[in-house]
C-alpha cells in the first residue's frame, strides 16, 4: 500500500481511539509466571481473581507429570485431524475416561469449549429447526445458534415458563425443537433452571442441551457438573463442558448417545477441520479427571472459599448480583467504572477484570471475580482489603 493511497482499515483505528476515550479500551495483562492463586503479571506480583483455574490443576504434580510422559512417549503432536490420521489411543482413552464419568454412552472432545458448542449446535440442526435459547447463553451457543440457520426464539433469563409457552406455540410448527441452556452462567454466576427446563424439553418432545463449562470441576459429585447436581442424568441429549477450565488445561468436550458421537464425528466442522489435541494435553486431562475422584477436597475446599469471598464483598456493600457459584461479580454499571476499577485493583496487587458491553448488558459492567481452592484466607483477606480501599477511594462505597 502507497503512501499515497488511503488506508481501508482506517476505521479500525478510529474505533480503538473512541474505546481509550471512553476508558474501556483494555490492554492485555501478560502472565509471566504459572497460572496460580498468585501470579506475575506485567512484572508484578498479584492475587489472580481473573483464571479459570477453579481446583489449581494448572499446576498439579499428577498433570505435570502425565504431560511429560506423554511427550516422551508419543512426541508433542499428532500430525492430523481426527478423520485422517490424528486420532491416538490417548484420545479415546480420554473420551471413554469423561463418557464414564458424565454416566453416558460416549463422548468427543473438541480443540475448545468455544468449538464443541458452536460445532455441535451447527451440525445437529437445520433452517427448518428452531431453537429455544436463555437470553444470557455463552457467546459460543449464540454463534453454533447463527450458524445452523435455525430459527432462534430467545426467552428471558432463567424463566422457564416462557421456555415452554415458546415450546408449546411450536409445537405443531414443522422442524425439530432445541432447547439449550447455560448449566452456569459465565457472568453472573448463576445455575440454570435444568429441573425444570427438562420437564418442558420431555412435554413437548424437544432435544434438551446444556452448556456446563463452569460447573464441570465444580458442582456435582466430583464435579460432574449440573446434571449430576440435579439429578437429571439421561434427561439432557447433549452434555457439553471444558477441559480448559476446572480441569486446567484445553479443550472441550461434548456427552451423549452414540449415535449423536458418531454423527458428530461426520458433520462437526471443528471436529473435521482441526488438528487434534496434542497428546501431552490429553494426558494431563486424563490425569486430571484421576484427581477429581481422588481428591474431593479441592472442591470443598474451593466453596468453603467462595462463601468466605462472596460474604467479604457483600459486607463490604458491594452488589454481587444473583451469583450462586465461585464466579462472583462486583457490577458497577458503568464500563469506564468497571475498567478504572480493575486497574486500580492491580495496583493494589489483585488482578480482577472489567467487562462491559457486549460482554454484559449496557448499565451491567461489573468486574468479574473468581476464587480457587489453592487461595489461602490470608490472600483473600488482603483482595478485600483492596476492594473495601479502591471501592470507597471510586465512590462505589459510600
Amino acid at each position: 500500500m502507497s503512501a499515497s493511497q488511503p488506508n481501508p482499515l482506517s476505521y479500525l483505528h478510529d474505533q480503538l481511539e473512541q474505546w481509550r476515550a471512553e476508558g474501556t479500551y483494555q490492554r492485555l495483562r501478560v502472565l509471566e509466571s504459572e497460572s496460580a492463586a498468585e501470579a506475575r503479571f506485567d512484572g508484578k506480583q498479584v492475587i489472580n481473581l481473573a483464571s479459570n483455574n477453579y481446583l489449581g490443576l494448572t499446576t498439579h504434580p499428577k498433570l505435570r507429570e502425565a504431560a511429560l510422559e506423554a511427550v516422551r512417549k508419543f512426541g508433542v503432536g499428532s500430525g492430523a485431524v481426527r478423520t485422517i490420521s490424528g486420532t491416538m489411543s490417548i484420545h479415546l482413552q480420554l473420551e471413554e475416561r469423561i463418557a464414564a464419568f458424565k454416566n453416558v454412552e460416549a463422548c468427543v472432545v473438541f480443540q475448545s469449549g468455544f468449538a464443541a458448542n458452536a460445532g455441535t449446535v451447527s451440525a445437529i440442526l437445520t433452517p427448518e429447526d428452531h431453537i429455544i435459547s436463555d437470553e444470557l447463553n455463552h457467546a459460543s451457543i449464540i454463534d453454533g445458534c447463527r450458524l445452523s440457520k435455525a430459527k432462534i426464539h430467545v426467552f428471558p433469563h432463567k424463566d422457564v415458563a416462557a421456555a415452554e409457552r415458546i415450546l408449546a406455540e411450536l409445537e405443531a410448527v414443522p422442524g425439530r425443537k432445541l432447547l439449550i441452556t447455560d448449566g452456569v452462567f459465565s457472568m453472573d454466576g448463576d445455575i440454570g433452571p435444568l429441573p425444570g427446563l427438562a420437564d418442558a424439553a420431555e412435554k413437548h418432545g424437544a432435544i434438551m442441551m446444556v452448556d456446563d463449562a463452569h460447573s464441570s470441576g465444580v458442582l456435582g459429585r466430583n464435579g460432574r457438573g449440573t446434571i449430576d447436581h440435579f439429578g437429571v442424568h439421561g434427561r439432557v441429549h447433549v452434555q457439553v463442558g471444558t477441559l480448559s477450565k476446572a480441569i486446567g488445561v484445553l479443550g472441550g468436550y461434548v456427552c451423549g448417545s452414540r449415535d449423536l458421537i458418531e454423527f458428530l464425528y461426520h458433520r462437526a466442522r471443528p471436529f473435521l477441520f482441526s488438528t487434534s489435541h496434542p497428546p501431552a494435553v490429553a494426558a494431563a486431562c486424563l490425569a486430571a479427571f484421576d484427581v477429581l475422584e481422588q481428591e474431593p477436597e479441592r472442591i470443598a475446599q474451593l466453596w468453603d472459599n467462595t462463601r468466605y469471598f462472596k460474604k467479604g464483598l457483600q459486607e463490604a456493600g458491594f452488589n454481587t448480583g444473583i451469583s450462586e457459584t465461585p464466579i462472583t461479580p462486583v457490577i458497577v454499571g458503568d464500563a469506564a467504572l468497571a475498567h478504572q476499577l480493575s486497574r486500580e485493583l492491580f495496583q493494589e496487587g489483585v488482578l480482577a477484570t472489567g467487562i462491559g458491553f457486549p460482554t454484559v448488558a449496557k448499565g451491567k459492567a461489573r468486574v468479574r471475580t473468581i476464587v480457587a481452592s489453592t487461595h489461602t484466607k490470608a490472600e483473600l483477606d488482603q483482595a478485600l482489603d483492596a476492594f473495601r480501599k479502591v471501592g470507597k477511594k471510586l465512590g462505589i462505597l459510600g
